[in-house]
């Protein structure tokens, strides 16, 4: 099974365009469920096996699951792995199984993530100087990279993926490659370019066309742990909540310019959701609390930092 795990994850990436992240967690989905099947069956699994495996055992799969208190939304997952797996098998080597479409995914709640309050993204800026001091090229970079999350409302990894290139000339917009390897388009405000070649000016490396925007303090391209920990990091200097996270920076973009009139679809499209239902979540967010955050948070109402 090892050859053909292999041989999904490898058409996982180079045909489906899936990123390395999601094509290991469909790799430890199905070896986990492989795992559990061959103590279920009292055997080794081979290809052939995929085939007998019945409401039934997949049932246990889950009530193993729940025994150990494994949530919702990872047993979800695991099943929508699964379920990859098996068309691939069907189309790909002939084994079908119509059991697995039998079974339902647990209900997962979606949760929202709060937004920031105004005066604590306001805050940040003066707690990386206050952190990062005796570094002002990696106090420029982190604040450099808050604002780019929070004035154009990327992923980290995307924020992570672009190049000096991409930045060079200060373009209007972005072209961000988003899940999926899918493009799409994102203004940039002036005060985000601000902070950017505050940092670049500075820094003591990776300054190349083709080098990564931002550098570890070891010259490495940064990492998402590492702008992870940098938020982390302020968290906990502010003493700030812990939904406080790099996603709600991109959470507190989006409720910001839906609070200031844009359209869902329009927010979609910055977002790059593939689901509209997705960014539907944001119309059950307070309006008043999201414009207040808009008018006084948002890096728009920061030229004076220039």
């Amino acid at each position: 099974m090892n050859e053909i795990i292999g041989e999904f994850i490898e058409y996982l990436i180079g045909t489906k365009n899936y990123s390395e992240h999601t094509a290991t967690a469909y790799e430890t989905d199905i070896r986990e469920f492989i795992e559990f099947y061959e103590k279920f069956a009292g055997g080794t699994v081979g290809l052939s096996d995929m085939s007998r495996a019945d409401t039934i055992c997949f049932r246990a799969y889950l009530a193993d699951r729940q025994r150990r208190g494994l949530a919702h939304k990872s047993t979800a997952r695991a099943l929508s792995s699964l379920r990859g797996f098996y068309k691939y098998l069907a189309k790909h080597h002939g084994v079908k199984n119509d059991a697995i479409g039998l079974i339902s995914s647990p209900k997962v709640p979606r949760k929202l993530s709060k937004a920031i309050e105004p005066a604590d993204v306001a805050n940040m800026k003066t707690a990386i100087m206050e952190t990062e001091g005796a570094d002002p090229w990696v106090a420029a970079r982190d604040w450099a990279l808050v604002t780019l999350i929070f004035g154009c409302g990327l992923r980290i990894s995307e924020a992570l993926g672009l190049k000096n290139s991409d930045v060079r000339g200060r373009p209007e917009i972005l072209r961000i490659t988003g899940k999926g390897n899918k493009e799409r388009i994102v203004p940039v405000l002036p005060v985000v370019y601000d902070t950017i070649e505050k940092y670049t000016a500075i820094r003591p490396f990776g300054a190349a066309p083709d080098d990564e925007l931002f550098r570890s303090v070891r010259g490495l391209p940064m990492s998402p742990r590492m702008a992870e920990k940098v938020i982390e990091k302020l968290r906990h200097y502010l003493q700030l909540p812990d939904y406080v996270t790099p996603h709600a920076l991109r959470h507190t973009f989006a409720t910001a310019l839906l609070a200031g009139g844009a359209d869902l679809r329009s927010l979609q499209e910055l977002l790059g959701h593939a689901s509209l239902s997705t960014t539907q979540l944001y119309t059950k967010v307070n309006m008043a609390e999201i414009s207040n955050i808009y008018m006084h948070a948002h890096p728009r109402a920061h030229d004076g930092d220039k």
